[in-house]
């Protein structure tokens, strides 16, 4: 069996020190397309150093991710081959806002293993945290095809009902022709999202858009919207990655405000709004 559900779960996680400055951070939000138009305050926000603020969602990039989900899929009890490994959702809980600059040590383990028959998911968890005390946690679903039947604890099954009623808000993003090629500067330099003849490979017509920068688009598109832009407002984002998006399609992005919290679907505008992101939640204060 290559995954050991008791071994995996009983591991010791595994640490690393991580540091990230304002280039990093400018760069994670080019990649996700800010900076348009240059001179909006507003996008001045993201790409200028004397007034930077960081989108949480670059928790999922800092340090370029070490030690998260590929170290997590490499500690003891667990040996899947990476070709059968897909990211199901993600979720990053902030405990403090994210400094512009800074020195954290991230710790990764796996929080969890569910048998879902077909596939088994692993819940690789990442704490970050400085000299201060935590800064955040991430949370990735990985879903793992052909390693379930194991008889294992099924996990969460009950999905969020849809959104009842029209959006209260609604805004559509363009992926730039080169938006993926920028983004994987961030750190995730998989050739699926730059190499038209691996994407062929992975049965892709062309290279596909990160879904985790489809995730920080979102998130940049819920704080813009709903929270005046105040990045500190959000305490916890999470999604369930549902479909791809390709480079040079456009986002529609549909938001459902309640008490403390933003409700939102993601689909492929030019595609009948074909799912790329579903069971998505925005915390706030």
């Amino acid at each position: 069996m290559p995954i050991d559900v008791a071994q995996a779960l009983a591991a010791e996680p595994r640490s690393a020190g991580i540091a990230w400055g304002h280039k990093d951070v400018q760069l994670y939000h080019l990649g996700l397309g800010a900076g348009i138009p240059a001179t909006d305050p507003d996008e001045l926000r993201y790409t200028l150093e004397s007034r930077l603020h960081v989108l949480p969602s670059f928790a999922t990039v800092a340090g370029a991710g070490a030690p998260g989900v590929i170290s997590g899929l490499s500690l003891p009890g667990v040996d899947v081959d990476l070709a059968h490994v897909l990211h199901g959702g993600q979720t990053v809980t902030v405990h403090r806002p994210i400094p512009v600059a800074g020195e954290a040590v991230a710790t990764a383990r796996i929080a969890a293993v569910y048998d879902k028959g077909k596939a088994a998911i692993l819940v690789v968890r990442t704490e970050v945290a400085d000299e201060r005390g935590p800064l955040w946690t991430n949370d990735a679903q990985i879903f793992v095809r052909g390693e379930g039947g194991f008889g294992g604890d099924r996990g969460p099954s009950a999905r969020p009902a849809p959104p009842a009623g029209p959006p209260d808000r609604t805004v559509e993003r363009a992926i730039r022709a080169d938006q993926a090629l920028l983004y994987r500067l961030s750190g995730d330099l998989n050739p699926l999202h730059a190499d038209p003849e691996f994407a062929k490979l992975a049965g892709f017509d062309r290279p596909i858009l990160h879904g985790l920068c489809t995730y920080g688009m979102t998130l940049k598109a819920v704080v813009d919207t709903v929270l005046g832009g105040d990045v500190g407002r959000v305490r916890s984002y999470a999604t369930r990655f549902a479909g791809v998006v390709y480079p040079g399609e456009t986002l529609r992005i549909r938001m459902w405000q309640e008490a403390g919290r933003v409700r939102v679907t993601v689909g492929a505008a030019g595609r009948d709004d074909a799912p790329v992101l579903t069971d998505t939640l925005v915390e706030h204060t």
